[in-house]
């Protein structure tokens, strides 16, 4: 496993609750990266944080600080399509893309992950 891989992470968000978007996730995600406690880090938003995403504005501010310190953020289009959210969140720089199978992709070369 090359230095890259085991020095990568990725945090998938599914959670509608915004308690733990708050005090969880998102505090994670950027602190992960802004702290260089990992060299690369994707969050990926899955599920019904989709709909909490486009939806409240604490949130998306709390993204893009994530994504201004190096995250890579995602979400899961299927999710976004039936939550009818991909516009609100490609508005944001979101990376909307069907995610399982790069999800796959990462566990199989050695990707950390974490699941909130």
């Amino acid at each position: 496993m090359t230095k890259q891989v085991s020095d990568s992470i990725f945090i998938i968000w599914s959670s509608s609750d915004p308690e733990v978007a708050h005090n969880l996730a998102l505090m994670y995600g950027h602190n992960a990266m802004s702290q260089n406690w990992w060299k690369r880090v994707r969050f990926i938003i899955w599920g019904p944080s989709a709909k909490l995403t486009a939806e409240d504005i604490d949130i998306q501010i709390k993204i893009k600080e994530m994504m201004a310190s190096g995250v890579d953020v995602w979400a899961c289009r299927a999710c976004s399509e039936n939550y009818d959210v991909s516009d609100e969140l490609e508005s944001l720089g979101i990376n909307v893309l069907f995610v399982g199978k790069p999800v796959t992709e990462m566990l199989k070369s050695g990707w950390r992950q974490l699941t909130f």
